[in-house]
């Protein structure tokens, strides 16, 4: 019996490596159509996503993979493999408590509504995009509900276990209550502290081809592997593919050089985290990444902690002297750091400062959850988005692109990921803290441009364990505590206020 189970085990593993290989063609074509396919061509991209999505919930939901599971469950298992099968049952439970006809539609109609996003961006237009969303928020609300039945949670929670295992909004809530009233009061603070700071001014246009230049200069240094990834271009900077194919893209402007750089170092962040992953569970769930705080946690640990410190400008410098052919004081490393620093409220979540980003987030966080209560309806989305922002930044967007058509997320059907990027913020303090503890050497050596010891301490704490630990879990292991707002309220006091 136990040589059957342990057979069964394996035979799901194999089973499982199909999913897997039809998760990297989804995850592939969706990046190509985001990043490099023309306009037109969408709607054939789309209909192909949608047919493998559902060939993907058919492998998956297929009556063979519980019977297997229910067999697999009896065998002799080693920790890997029982952590293994663990997330494999969650991700089948997942996918058996949807009808193939949902996710077909749930698909087709993200496709569809990330395709009339960009064309309401252009046109600078919600109304033009506020059908396709209303059909894509309807569909949600029906496989949260589905899912929360299934789960025995809240249909948020339901969304929400997908993009973070086991996460909760009564956590984060929780969280979320200690953090906005402590950034509410930190923020005049520090725009009163930089009021007479002489911040430096970049007049001079830098070329794309310098700024990608310098991009590709810095993801190699920070340990991007362009044997297997690559940059790009795209309307929002993102990052996707798959562990042995990354890729990346960043946006352009001639007149905000530091945009594009910094997009590009939060998704090389990401990247690296998925290069790094364990390649001998590759193809399996205990073999992922463990969700979206960790990965959150590694881009804002390499944008935010490493790439806004002092000691990364002392790299720097020198490097954008040569790539963008500059002199002057304002291009030295202390002006270039304290440039960094600006605390200026604005409308653009990807442009946002270390403070105010976390604000934005909770402002999102509020809103998608009133959508899938039904306690916000789409056309009013406009409206609400404006109110909560000027509630929390006392200016108002004057027109959808400075406000609800900013982010690609609630478009392309990815409600409950938002919460995971301040999760994620938090998490990048405690670890970039612990590193510095475990290595008192760190920042001096990433003056002189050497990342290695860094990355290596993330390949161990981090990349290396996938997912056969939870969020929770790895950060205790690695930095002793649970998640709290703790070190990262303290390096903000730090940065901007010079407080120990």
């Amino acid at each position: 019996m136990t040589n059957t189970c342990k057979k069964s085990y394996f035979e799901l593993t194999k089973k499982w490596q199909r999913v897997a290989v039809l998760s990297d063609a989804i995850a592939m074509l969706s990046w190509d159509r985001q990043a490099i396919m023309p306009s037109g061509s969408g709607s054939a991209r789309a209909e192909q996503i949608a047919i493998l999505s559902v060939l993907k919930h058919e492998e998956i939901t297929d009556p063979l993979t519980l019977e297997l599971i229910d067999k697999a469950d009896k065998a002799e298992l080693d920790d890997i493999e029982q952590k293994n099968l663990f997330e494999i049952r969650r991700i089948y439970r997942h996918a058996a408590a949807l009808s193939p006809k949902l996710v077909e539609e749930h698909s087709r109609a993200c496709a569809a509504c990330e395709g009339q996003w960009q064309l309401a961006r252009k046109e600078n237009n919600f109304q033009v995009v506020a059908g396709s969303l209303g059909e894509v928020v309807n569909l949600t609300q029906q496989i949260a509900a589905i899912k929360a039945e299934t789960f025995k949670s809240n249909s948020y929670d339901s969304l929400l276990d997908e993009y973070e295992p086991g996460g909760s909004s009564t956590q984060i809530d929780a969280i979320f209550a200690l953090l906005e009233p402590a950034l509410q009061k930190l923020l005049p603070e520090v725009i009163e502290y930089q009021a007479d700071i002489d911040f430096p001014t970049y007049s001079t246009p830098v070329p794309i081809q310098a700024q990608k230049s310098l991009g590709q200069i810095i993801m190699k240094a920070l340990g991007f592997d362009f044997l297997k990834g690559r940059l790009d271009t795209s309307v929002h900077p993102f990052s996707g593919g798959t562990p042995d194919d990354v890729r990346i893209t960043t946006r352009y402007n001639e007149n905000d050089w530091t945009g594009s750089l910094m997009g590009v170092i939060h998704e090389t962040g990401h990247a690296l985290y998925e290069q790094g992953l364990p390649s001998r569970w590759r193809g399996q769930p205990v073999g992922s990444a463990r969700g979206m705080v960790v990965h959150e946690s590694q881009s804002l640990l390499m944008e935010m902690q490493v790439c806004r410190s002092l000691e990364f400008f002392k790299f720097l410098a020198p490097i954008i002297a040569k790539e963008f052919m500059v002199r002057g004081d304002q291009w030295k490393a202390d002006e270039l750091s304290k440039n960094s620093k600006r605390v200026i409220p604005n409308f653009i979540r990807v442009d946002a400062d270390e403070i105010t980003y976390p604000l934005h987030i909770i402002l999102r966080y509020k809103l998608e959850k009133a959508l899938m209560r039904d306690d916000l309806s789409v056309p009013d989305l406009p409206d609400a988005w404006n109110e909560a922002f000027e509630s929390s930044f006392g200016t108002r967007p004057s027109d959808d692109l400075q406000g609800c058509l900013q982010d690609i997320h609630w478009y392309d059907g990815a409600f409950g990921y938002f919460p995971t990027y301040t999760l994620g913020a938090l998490a990048a303090a405690q670890l970039f803290s612990a590193a510095r503890k475990d290595h008192p050497e760190l920042l001096a050596q990433i003056s002189k441009g050497h990342f290695s010891t860094l990355l290596s301490w993330l390949r161990k704490n981090v990349h290396s364990i996938g997912s056969a630990l939870s969020t929770e879990e790895i950060l205790i292991k690695a930095t002793g505590s649970s998640l709290s707002t703790t070190a990262f309220l303290a390096h903000l006091n730090s940065r901007y206020l010079g407080k120990a």
